[in-house]
């Protein structure tokens, strides 16, 4: 008989949360973290539940009176974080709330830009879809800060879709992925100016032919899929960290290798390398749920991953850049 092969996963760097819930005086669940590495820490930019929510036992959302904003936490080795401050506080004049933030770094006119995407979530009783929100960081006196003036809503207008980074091609041209449920799309742009005043007609014929922008669907016996981390670039191509939804509601983190010319998928590992599996993994205020959403590719040849956990929490693993590549090709 053949031998089979193990199945690869992401070894967690600790049995509890870099980040648990109530540890910031006014929020309880503190999960779905954005990471980047930058002036020599780790910086992560959660979603932060302000306290006061509670379950919503009738229809609509799961939780009443739910509202987050992004809170941002330091560390000098990936392990130990402290709380730096809140970035961005949801309003009734901006946003509403904000959910899933992404943190990235973008090429575009010559120069390197940061941007935080994250889901705009308009107040329920506007009946508005959530949309995908993009704006433009800066970096001073050690803190990060919100360029006001460049919040934009990005993506086919009054169409709910979330899950979105952003990334570069070879060519220089600005890749946004997002998600119209069930699957993954890739939209293209030469500018991240023209991501925010895209032509006329733009995302009408984006969704008119919705099915040839899709990159991923979700695999045989799953309902849904979703970008987590900005693809992080490698001699290979572009690892894509992604998530994938049972008809259970179970999150499982997977990869996927991408073309870095075209954006196109090349390959995806049929196995996930994180699953729900820790106590505070497998129950919280939403079940069975690990949702990578940071991904840095460390000098020792290993991908730091960031991860919410049962939307409680936030943790973090680590897997070999090489071992992953080799069970891509």
């Amino acid at each position: 008989m053949a031998d089979v092969m193990p199945k690869l996963r992401a070894d967690r760097i600790a049995a509890t949360p870099i980040v648990a819930p109530g540890t910031v005086p006014g929020y309880g669940a503190i999960f779905n973290a954005g990471l980047i590495r930058h002036d020599g820490a780790f910086h992560l930019f959660a979603r932060g539940a302000r306290r006061g929510y509670r379950s919503n036992d009738g229809p609509g959302p799961r939780f009443l009176d739910y509202l987050c904003d992004i809170l941002v936490f330091r560390s000098s080795d990936g392990i130990d974080y402290d709380f730096v401050g809140v970035l961005a506080e949801a309003s009734p004049e901006g946003v509403w709330s904000y959910e899933d933030p992404r943190v990235q770094r973008v090429r575009s006119d010559g120069a390197e830009h940061l941007l935080m995407t994250y889901t705009d979530l308009p107040p329920p009783e506007s009946r508005q879809p959530w949309q995908v929100g993009c704006l433009r960081l800066g970096y001073r006196d050690g803190c990060f800060e919100l360029n006001h003036a460049s919040r934009r809503v990005v993506g086919p207008p009054g169409i709910p879709d979330k899950d979105a980074v952003l990334f570069n091609l070879a060519d220089q041209r600005v890749g946004l992925i997002h998600r119209v449920y069930p699957d993954m799309q890739l939209a293209l742009f030469h500018s991240l100016d023209d991501l925010a005043d895209p032509p006329e007609g733009y995302w009408a014929d984006h969704l008119a032919d919705i099915d040839s922008h899709v990159i991923l669907r979700p695999s045989p016996g799953k309902v849904s899929n979703g970008a987590g981390a900005p693809p992080v670039d490698t001699p290979e191509g572009l690892l894509l960290f992604f998530h994938e939804r049972d008809g259970r509601g179970v999150y499982t983190g997977k990869v996927a290798l991408m073309d870095r010319h075209t954006g196109r998928v090349s390959a995806v590992l049929p196995d996930p390398i994180l699953v729900p599996e820790l106590e505070w993994e497998v129950a919280g205020d939403v079940p069975n749920v690990v949702f990578v959403q940071g991904a840095d590719r460390l000098p020792d040849g290993t991908i730091y991953l960031t991860y919410g956990a049962a939307d409680r929490a936030v943790g973090a693993a680590l897997i070999d850049e090489a071992a992953l590549l080799a069970a891509l090709g």
